[in-house]
């Protein structure tokens, strides 16, 4: 108590209740209770606290040592790995470039196998008709291998007499194919080389009018009528003919080949469509050097073909692969009235037949005919000539070539067959 008989406010804290208001943390007196805070003296932690405290402390710092020990040895580890990841990328990918590069050898070899039946794109844009004419290349290699795979062995006895017999013409320059229907062997000598056609042109054009004749696009009763821009000088009296003549177009084809009508040629090069659609139809043949450029006559010999052509052309006509057998009896039949015999006719004996069309320009003489002998043996005689201003060395040559062939192929020994007797029908 004071000296005025009151209780110190120690005694009243302890024994009486504080209006809270008074207290420093009520919300209204927040002056006061930091005053308060400030005032009153720092708090000592004993050591146990201290210990307590200090305690998460180190613990974090024995992790912190570890983490740090692991992260010094992960490199390591890590490094390894990853050289040995590295390895086995490269080994995977030596084998994929070893693979690759055994596909492309292979892939190339089968390339360029077939790079003369399938067309290749080149870096510029190819308009359709190179295609076109690409694709056509393509189709007449192939018709070429064909034929050449279809012939049986060469016959080289025949091709010895004829190659001696062509030392002898220096100055002329023969292409020559002779076929033995039985067997298919044959003698080639240069016979793909393409010269001037001259008449022989008018071979594979009866053909293609026979094969629209078969097709029902032309009737052998039609007529033709012979316009001004299809009369032509040269063979052949249909030029003589008032012009919009009329002629069948049988009569038409037997004037072509009989007596080598141009005129009636040009006729039928009309008829057909013209001189680029007859080309296309040369190929389909699986003619690699016949072409047309010009109409008849063609003195110059732009037109063009090969001994091996219009050999291979008498081949597939006998045996029945380009027209019908009725077409091709009336064509033989017709090939066998030429008026011209004078070349390969001229080396058979009596009794043999022959159907055939001659050329005759003044670079060039030739003649394409099948052969039927007494003794039943059927061949090809394909000869061009390519000869120096009508040199009558070319005409010579001729004869004397089929009367080799023909005496080879005379001989009992070099028959295939054998003539049935008393045989029973």
């Amino acid at each position: 108590m004071n000296r005025k008989g009151k209780k110190s406010s120690l005694t009243r804290a302890k024994g009486v209740k504080v209006n809270p208001k008074s207290q420093p943390n009520f919300p209204g007196n927040f002056a006061t209770a930091k005053k308060s805070s400030e005032s009153k003296p720092k708090r000592v932690k004993s050591k146990a606290i201290a210990e307590r405290e200090d305690r998460p402390i180190a613990e974090n710092a024995r992790k912190n040592s570890t983490a740090r020990s692991a992260n010094h040895r992960r490199p390591q580890k890590a490094a390894h790995h990853q050289t040995k990841k590295s390895f086995k990328t490269l080994k995977l990918a030596a084998y994929i470039i070893t693979i690759t590069i055994g596909l492309s050898t292979i892939f190339g070899s089968v390339m360029s196998m077939a790079s003369s039946f399938q067309a290749t794109k080149s870096s510029n844009a190819k308009t359709p008709s190179t295609k076109v004419e690409i694709n056509r290349q393509h189709k007449v290699k192939l018709d070429s291998l064909f034929a050449t795979v279809s012939l049986g062995k060469e016959i080289t006895p025949l091709k010895s007499q004829l190659e001696q017999l062509a030392t002898q013409y220096p100055d002329i320059k023969p292409e020559l194919l002779f076929i033995d229907l039985d067997n298919k062997g044959f003698v080639s000598i240069d016979s793909k080389l393409p010269l001037p056609a001259a008449s022989t042109i008018k071979l594979p054009i009866l053909v293609a009018f026979f094969q629209d004749v078969d097709r029902g696009k032309i009737n052998l009763a039609e007529e033709f009528i012979m316009t001004k821009d299809v009369i032509a000088g040269g063979s052949g009296g249909m030029q003589y003919e008032p012009p919009n003549s009329k002629f069948s177009a049988l009569k038409t084809a037997e004037q072509m080949m009989t007596n080598s009508d141009n005129t009636a040629t040009n006729m039928l090069i009309k008829r057909l469509g013209g001189m680029e659609q007859l080309n296309q139809r040369f190929t389909k043949m699986g003619l690699t050097a016949t072409k047309l450029h010009n109409p008849l006559p063609d003195l110059t010999g732009t037109n063009t073909t090969s001994s091996a052509d219009l050999g291979n052309l008498l081949v597939k006509i006998d045996g029945g692969s380009l027209i019908s057998l009725r077409s091709r009896d009336r064509m033989l039949y017709i090939m066998r009235n030429i008026v011209r015999n004078t070349l390969l006719p001229e080396g058979l004996e009596p009794g043999a037949l022959i159907a055939h069309k001659t050329g005759d320009i003044k670079s060039v003489l030739g003649d394409v005919g099948i052969i039927d002998m007494p003794n039943g043996k059927r061949y090809i005689a394909s000869i061009l000539v390519k000869r120096p201003d009508n040199s009558p060395l070319a005409k010579e040559f001729i004869q004397k070539a089929s009367g080799v062939a023909y005496q080879y192929f005379k001989n009992p020994q070099t028959t295939s067959f054998k003539l049935e007797e008393n045989q029973k029908p």
